[in-house]
């Protein structure tokens, strides 16, 4: 019998390729952090030894390091380059082509959109998800790519046992335990899984595992690692009265101060798992064969905010302050949720390691509020 929904089970480690193997059995392609080109970074992988094992990450602002280590443990790093977002909300989908060979003929691509299983999803990134659903699945504008992508979607999450120094996520109440939807949720111990089996298809695909009810000594240790990753957190970010906060101070000298040290690349909104922004692009070949193609963009591009008769965030600082007043102030009025999930990636990855904890601690240094 396998075990019931909301169960907490645990299985030895090696057990965990036979997991693989049910989800792929499923045809579902696994998608799972590995190494690329000396990161962590997210990939098909089809074999436990495709994971991370052994490697762990140092992160400060503007600087990520991957280092490997002779600990022989599978997710002892925090989160990379890459999001969820990517295959749920892919940074280029072809929408439509179309072939003038004496009329116009629109082609619609007919493949089905892949179905994925998510490998070491992390607390703050299944937030980011929930996030992306109000946006893109559950609002009044729904993408059916997106709706497609996610609702077939198996969800493998994963209890961070370590920060980085640029997580937050506890002030957003994102992690670092895993909340909200997934199928299985993973803490990871010397020996073995720890896992809480959170929907009917997380229980089929332990089948064929060593899977055992979790006794008191394993749910203990795997409490005992969530609160060790809980105290390694110290940013944090004050959410009361913040929005408002940043609405008052819409000419705040300080815009001007933090964005005079942006380089305005849009590395933090092309990192960011909530980020949505798209742009369409139209292409021709000499054969008469056109495409549109949908791909990401960025609030931090000028062409980004150019309308009929001109530009409505001409400078850096206007488009600065737009990027941070959204995710933090409009987002909650637009969505009712935040735009931030406090995973730190906008300041590992931006180049000269603006600290979006340190620009909010400035306005709230004003004395306002």
């Amino acid at each position: 019998m396998l075990p019931r929904v909301s169960a907490t089970v645990a299985i030895p480690k090696p057990d965990l390729q036979q997991v693989f193997d049910n989800l792929r059995g499923s045809r579902l392609r696994l998608i799972g952090p590995t190494v690329v080109d000396g990161a962590i970074a997210l990939g098909e992988i089809e074999r436990t030894e495709q994971l991370p094992i052994g490697w762990s990450d140092e992160q400060q602002p503007g600087r990520y390091r991957a280092k490997h280590g002779a600990e022989k443990t599978y997710f002892a790093f925090n989160v990379g380059p890459h999001s969820w977002r990517r295959f749920l909300h892919p940074p280029r989908l072809t929408l439509f082509s179309a072939k003038a060979n004496g009329k116009m003929t629109i082609e619609h691509d007919g493949e089905e959109p892949p179905r994925y299983a998510f490998i070491g999803v992390r607390a703050c990134d299944l937030q980011a998800i929930a996030v992306q659903d109000r946006v893109l699945m559950n609002g009044s504008y729904r993408d059916p790519q997106y709706v497609a992508r996610r609702s077939n979607a198996f969800i493998l999450a994963v209890n961070c046992t370590k920060a980085s120094s640029t997580c937050f996520c506890t002030s957003m109440q994102s992690g670092p335990r895993v909340t909200g939807a997934f199928d299985l949720a993973a803490t990871e111990l010397p020996d073995v899984f720890v896992l809480d089996v959170g929907s009917e298809a997380g229980s089929q695909v332990l089948e064929g595992t060593s899977w055992a009810p979790a006794n008191a000594f394993d749910v203990g240790r795997a409490t005992e690692a969530v609160q060790k990753a809980e105290r390694q957190i110290t940013r944090e970010v004050r959410t009361d009265h913040l929005g408002s906060l940043l609405f008052e101070h819409l000419e705040s000298p300080l815009w001007k101060e933090v964005s005079g040290r942006c380089l305005g690349c849009g590395n933090c909104t092309m990192v960011c798992p909530t980020c949505f922004c798209t742009t369409v692009v139209d292409t021709i070949d000499l054969s008469g064969r056109s495409e549109r193609i949908r791909v990401w963009d960025s609030c931090y591009t000028t062409d980004f905010s150019h309308v009929h008769g001109g530009n409505i965030r001409p400078s850096l600082r206007a488009r600065y302050r737009q990027w941070v007043t959204h995710k933090f102030a409009a987002w909650r009025e637009q969505f009712g949720v935040s735009g931030c999930v406090g995973c730190g990636r906008c300041i590992t990855w931006c180049p000269v390691g603006i600290d979006i904890t340190e620009v909010l601690k400035a306005f709230r240094s004003t004395g306002v509020k």
